[in-house]
């Protein structure tokens, strides 16, 4: 038998469960989190291996819906060994908590979609690295007017209705959100067929007003990309898609999601706790990484474009405009718990059980409920991540310190 295969217990430990840090222990099979009353009364067993966590504070693995690159990849531009840096990123994500990422493809030309997106296919993840949960289609049908760092030669409209997205992406088997721009001429049936595909739709990158962003809501539009950036900004007289956190024109039942971008850079304290006391539930933090995430101060190629990293932050080369973040999600975590004042159950269910809901994947991934996916971090008083486990197997351990004592029986 596997170790994968034996009974785990994690103890000495805090887990966070059904909305609360209780102090208890976490039994773990099979890479599933598994209820130890069937142990105790049935089974009668004791675990093969007693993992001592030493205080720490066990929370489901980090998921991040909007990954673009990193670590010297980016996934819209080196086309030529997709497998090799989609690899290479997944890898070292496991070092900032995140168990399960949606690799992101920005605007692009129909050429790079058809030679990507099928090569980019889900995966369970594990000791090579994160999961892949699907593929973020960011683009090519987004407004101009709002195109920050994408390429506007490439921007398209939906000139033939859902037949536009085809021929554009092609093979939509790996794709598991989209984001565009509600206000585009034939948008709304574009959606109603992307939400019929069971393929997120995400409004973003766009000049729409409420009552444009509540339409794309009603024909089954869910997410907001990156919340305040890349959109109108908010107007007392029409609040634009950042209205969307207060419509009264939202479907009974349905939660709108938003990711927000908790680096210090691309949203301001204010902004993230106005959003956070609006619409908590739907609150969803995402890193918008891109290739230079853990690259050092200087020049880098961006595709087509060069960007300047300078001071934490990352800059279309020569100019002051943002062309996304260089924060990983654990930085993220810890930032949007200062900044907002919300609670450390709050800020860890922002990273894992909202993105989890919003992608209806919430019964094995982003909580730790008996059943689900036995994917998760050990974190410190500081939120920092000490190990990652991945289906209940370590894949990575902070070399500075040893994080957990593992015995076997």
């Amino acid at each position: 038998m596997s170790k994968k295969n034996k009974l785990k217990q994690f103890c000495n430990c805090r887990i966070l469960r059904n909305g609360q840090i209780l102090m208890e222990d976490l039994w773990v099979r099979d890479g599933k989190i598994i209820d130890p009353e069937k142990i105790f009364y049935d089974e009668q067993i004791i675990p093969d291996y007693v993992i001592d966590c030493q205080d720490a504070l066990i929370s489901p693995g980090y998921i991040d819906l909007q990954v673009n690159g990193g670590f010297g990849v980016d996934f819209s531009h080196n086309i030529d060994n997709v497998e090799v840096g989609i690899n290479k990123v997944a890898k070292n994500l496991l070092e900032h908590g995140v168990t399960a990422f949606c690799p992101t493809i920005v605007t692009s030309s129909k050429e790079t979609y058809r030679k990507v997106l099928p090569k980019i296919t889900r995966t369970n993840g594990g000791i090579s690295g994160a999961a892949i949960l699907g593929v973020h289609v960011e683009g090519p049908f987004i407004s101009p007017r709002k195109k920050g760092a994408h390429e506007e030669i490439l921007i398209r409209q939906f000139d033939q209705d859902f037949q536009s997205v085809l021929d554009i992406y092609g093979d939509l088997n790996n794709v598991c959100c989209v984001t565009l721009a509600p206000e585009i001429p034939n948008a709304l049936s574009v959606i109603k067929e992307l939400q019929r595909r069971n393929i997120m739709i995400s409004v973003g990158h766009s000049i729409a007003n409420l009552k444009e962003g509540e339409e794309a809501v009603k024909h089954g539009a869910s997410f907001i990309t990156h919340l305040f950036n890349a959109m109108l900004p908010f107007h007392h007289r029409d609040p634009g898609l950042v209205g969307l956190l207060t419509s009264d024109q939202i479907p009974s039942g349905k939660i709108i999601y938003y990711g927000i971008i908790a680096d210090g850079v691309h949203t301001h304290p204010a902004a993230l706790r106005i959003a956070h006391r609006t619409h908590p539930q739907g609150l969803v933090l995402v890193t918008d990484a891109i290739s230079a995430l853990g690259l050092k101060d200087g020049i880098h190629k961006l595709g087509q474009l060069e960007i300047e990293v300078r001071h934490s932050r990352a800059y279309i080369a020569g100019t002051d405009t943002l062309c996304g973040s260089i924060a990983n999600m654990s930085e993220c975590v810890q930032f949007f718990k200062e900044a907002s004042g919300c609670t450390i159950m709050e800020a860890l269910q922002a990273a894992t059980l909202h993105p989890a809901r919003s992608l209806k994947i919430d019964s094995q991934k982003g909580v730790l409920n008996f059943g689900a996916d036995a994917d998760l971090i050990m974190l410190n008083d500081k939120l920092e991540v000490l190990s990652t486990w991945i289906a209940g197997e370590c894949v990575f351990e902070r070399k500075s310190q040893n994080t957990h004592t593992m015995m076997k029986n």
